[in-house]
């Protein structure tokens, strides 16, 4: 009895020990859905980076950018993030106030992006040019510029994101600040009317559209090579605007409070490396922010080429935001 006693007693000591040894640190990663989602990068940056790191790594998920600041906000210096993948540029002031971001320490040498990167809190790991995708099946003649699609009475309608909670619907937000100026309340009531909804973020927003919801939605100039690769259909385009486009650049940082510092630190310095930028193109579809050795796609090498890049500060936006959404909601309103 003693004996078996004393032998059930090494078992379990024994297996005990063979899983405290084999317990992995754990990652805890914030990102939006649709990074993490079925058709998102998620799942193989998941596996590429445990693959090196001896550790697991959790997403945890939000609707879009601005819903991933408003939880941190909300967290403070509690939040369970170590790292935060999906930031975007124009919020990029914002989320540092928050004091819950530490310095990368990362390499940011030698990008791919159309602006020089000098932050020290962010780095950028994909960017794009927001664009209104349509269907040139059922719209043969898209809009040319901003102006056009928005001041004619009988242009397409469109479906849009909500700019306190999508990333490109603050994008286009700015966008019309860019080209409208001071007159950019009334731009958006000539709009209005052929507004067909707001949507929280981009995914249902392009659902809708894809639904027939709407002739246009509010995306990127890098999305219908998704639908070339994907589904091997080429009749979505980004329609081209004379005015220039404006410029979506995403985000990750690596929180202080983090339990992990080490290893957020690694995944830093992973996010700009080949294994994460490959997955990029055809994963999150959008430019990668360090071009993949094997350079990109061929879908991606006829997407629309912006005549100009439009882009407010980070500190611009984080200085007008207020006062450009109240504008927007009180055209909404009108």
């Amino acid at each position: 009895m003693l004996r078996r006693l004393l032998l059930a007693c090494l078992s379990l000591c024994f297996a005990t020990g063979i899983a405290h040894a084999q317990a992995k640190p754990t990652l805890t990663v914030y990102t939006y859905g649709s990074f993490a989602g079925k058709y998102g990068p998620g799942k193989t940056i998941k596996e590429r980076f445990e693959a090196t790191c001896s550790c697991e790594l959790v997403w945890v998920t939000a609707e879009d950018a601005g819903s991933l600041v408003g939880r941190l906000r909300l967290e403070g210096e509690t939040t369970k993030a170590d790292v935060v993948v999906g930031l975007d540029m124009n919020l990029a002031a914002e989320a540092k106030a928050l004091g819950v971001f530490a310095p990368h320490g990362a390499d940011v040498k030698d990008l791919s992006l159309p602006i020089r990167w000098a932050d020290d809190t962010f780095i950028p790991f994909d960017w794009g040019y927001l664009a209104f995708v349509y269907d040139s099946t059922k719209l043969a003649n898209p809009p040319k510029s901003l102006k056009e699609l928005v001041e004619n009475p009988n242009g397409p309608k469109v479906v849009l994101q909500d700019p306190r909670t999508s990333a490109p619907g603050l994008g286009f937000l700015l966008w019309m600040r860019q080209v409208y100026g001071d007159k950019a309340d009334d731009a958006w009531a000539q709009l209005k009317p052929r507004v067909v909804t707001f949507t929280k973020g981009w995914s249902e927003a392009y659902g809708l559209f894809m639904k027939g919801e709407a002739d246009m939605v509010m995306s990127y100039t890098t999305s219908p090579a998704y639908h070339v690769v994907a589904e091997k259909k080429d009749q979505y385009k980004a329609a081209a605007f004379s005015e220039g486009h404006y410029l979506h650049v995403e985000l990750a940082g690596a929180t202080r409070t983090t339990k992990q510092p080490e290893l957020a630190r690694t995944f830093m310095v992973f996010v700009l490396s080949e294994p994460f930028q490959s997955a990029m193109p055809e994963g999150n579809w959008m430019m990668p922010a360090k071009t993949p050795q094997a350079g990109l796609p061929g879908a991606f090498k006829d997407l629309v080429q912006p005549s100009k890049a439009l882009l407010f500060t980070p500190e611009e936006v984080q200085q007008n935001r207020r006062a450009f959404l109240d504008g927007w909601l009180n055209a909404a309103a009108r």
